[in-house]
């Protein structure tokens, strides 16, 4: 059923989030970053009480963290813990859960601690360490429980807030592994009486294939959800029961950018996403979009950590970036060094003085990753001062060609990819590249073009998604069409203003004053109050 809104604006004092990823505890992409720092920016403000859920993972250490056992309210002396239904089709199951607590930047945090959470060495997916544990359990693959993870976060969070005698104004629920909550909430006896004056909201970060958490097996949908089958029946896309679908008819949706929302209910972009978009607007939902922000202090390059010789501000025009230079001298240095040798493949050259390109994310066709190796050859061929650096991992083909393309003797020197991701390593990479590529085929929002742009590295993208805030001669590089040669012409633009040096600096002065005049979280977390309140009324 669909709930219709009241004409009174709720205040909104108390939020709940619930989400898979968090900051520097547990994250896998941009979500953690999105979900800690509005969760941070709202607590700051008007003394609203903030809380956030998430997994306890087995690479977590909950104590080490400055966690502490959560009590029980009516036996201080128990940690407090229950047991989930999480029942099969064919068999009543439960699962003990209990809570872990610490407040973070006025930020309540709860880590839901289980077994099958312990059990996990990674958010989405197996690792090395896992499939050499049990072969089964391939490097990458993602886990084969994904859905009854998804559930048990959820009904944990739902008695968590029970047992808390908490009843939030708004839970805002994060992405397709929380999407299921509001159904659960208006559907199950209990929780319907008891949630009756708390509102929903549902923020898409990423609506592509394979990120809906959807689930074929229909009958354990019903079963381990609670849900009736025909709320299950009613919402599928393409045969299986769709969290995001579901979530429409009884939550506010949202995604992470006003034109990513449009592209999803407006245009055949939506096809990337199963037509999850045109699926909601035929059930007359309409997606908000509300574009990510981002906390410029947390990407300082005024503070390196190399000392003040490596201190620059691209934001000062008072600064010539000397700064910067040597931080990319630095890093070139250790390249050469072998300094991450064991996830290192070939190195660039030490000079600095050539423009650097740089790539950092995740290794798939969807970040495009394909598409810029397919033209690298010819910039090469064409340039021979250019070098560029990757650092990220993913689709196991793109990683050999990337190994295969750094050790080409044709191109040594000119090409480093190191595998895998640490903040620290790509803080270093944003600071002494010139320019960040971004060739993603479809981007909901994108923070990376943020944070090259806080660094001095001049975007280069392509103009999707949440990737048009990115303004094409004024705060980057941008194309339009998702081709090599589209792709190619950008870099080969980058390399005339490489050259230009007054209109670089003035691009990235422009860059760093956009976002700070647009997207600062203290701003774009007004939007998300004005949504908070009209979910609360839903």
């Amino acid at each position: 059923m669909k709930f219709t809104m009241g004409n009174n604006r709720k205040q909104i004092k108390y939020i709940w989030m619930v989400s898979r990823e968090y900051g520097d505890l547990a994250g896998a992409g941009g979500v953690k970053d999105v979900v800690s720092q509005l969760a941070e920016t709202l607590a700051r403000w008007s003394g609203r009480s903030v809380h956030v859920v998430l997994p306890c993972y087995g690479f977590m250490d909950s104590i080490f963290l400055g966690f502490s056992p959560l009590m029980d309210p009516e036996d201080p002396e128990k940690v407090l813990q229950c047991e989930i239904d999480m029942d099969h089709p064919d068999e009543k199951r439960r699962e003990k859960v209990r809570y872990f607590f610490r407040k973070i930047n006025r930020v309540s945090l709860y880590l839901v601690d289980s077994a099958r959470f312990r059990e996990k060495r990674a958010v989405y997916t197996y690792t090395a360490e896992e499939e050499q544990a049990e072969p089964w359990q391939k490097e990458s693959m993602g886990h084969y429980d994904y859905f009854a993870m998804n559930i048990l976060l959820q009904k944990a969070t739902m008695e968590l807030m029970v047992l808390l005698d908490a009843r939030p104004d708004v839970i805002h629920c994060h992405d397709g592994h929380t999407a299921v909550l509001p159904a659960m909430i208006r559907e199950l006896p209990g929780y319907r009486s008891y949630f009756r004056s708390s509102g929903c909201l549902v923020t898409i970060h990423n609506a592509g294939l394979g990120y809906h958490q959807e689930v074929a097996d229909l009958p354990y949908a019903s079963s381990v959800t609670g849900l009736a089958r025909e709320i299950i029946d009613d919402h599928l896309l393409d045969g299986k029961f769709d969290p995001f679908l579901a979530a429409g008819s009884y939550a506010l949706l949202n995604t992470v950018s006003e034109n990513y929302a449009r592209e999803l209910q407006e245009t055949k972009s939506d096809r990337l996403t199963g037509w999850l978009g045109h699926a909601l607007l035929a059930r007359k939902v309409q997606l908000e979009g509300i574009t990510n922000g981002i906390d410029p202090s947390l990407f300082n390059p005024a503070d390196t950590g190399e000392g003040e010789n490596f201190s620059f501000d691209p934001g000062n025009t008072d600064d010539d970036l000397r700064g910067k230079k040597e931080c990319k001298i630095a890093f070139l240095r250790d390249l050469q060094d072998g300094k991450w040798q064991e996830k290192q493949y070939g190195t660039l050259d030490g000079h600095g003085d050539g423009p650097l390109f740089t790539f950092i994310g995740r290794l798939s066709e969807q970040k495009g990753v394909d598409l810029l190796l397919e033209v690298l050859p010819v910039l090469f061929e064409r340039r021979d001062n250019v070098q560029i650096m990757f650092l990220g991992s993913g689709d196991a083909g793109l990683e050999d060609q990337l190994k295969n393309f750094s050790s080409n003797t044709f191109w040594q020197k000119r090409i480093c990819f190191i595998r895998g991701y640490s903040p620290d390593l790509a803080r270093r990479i944003y600071c002494a590249g010139d320019f960040f590529v971004i060739p993603s085929r479809f981007e909901p929002c994108g923070l990376t073009d943020f944070i090259a742009q806080l660094f001095g590295n001049v975007p280069v993208v392509h103009l999707v998604g949440g990737l048009v805030k990115v303004k094409d001669g004024l705060t980057g590089i941008g194309y339009e069409k998702d081709s090599p040669d589209a792709l190619l012409d950008a870099l080969e633009r980058a390399l005339v203003l490489y050259t230009d040096k007054e209109n670089l600096r003035l691009m990235q002065l422009q860059s760093v004053r956009e976002i700070e005049k647009k997207y600062t979280w203290s701003r774009v977390m007004k939007r998300y109050v004005a949504l908070y309140e009209r979910a609360g009324l839903i």
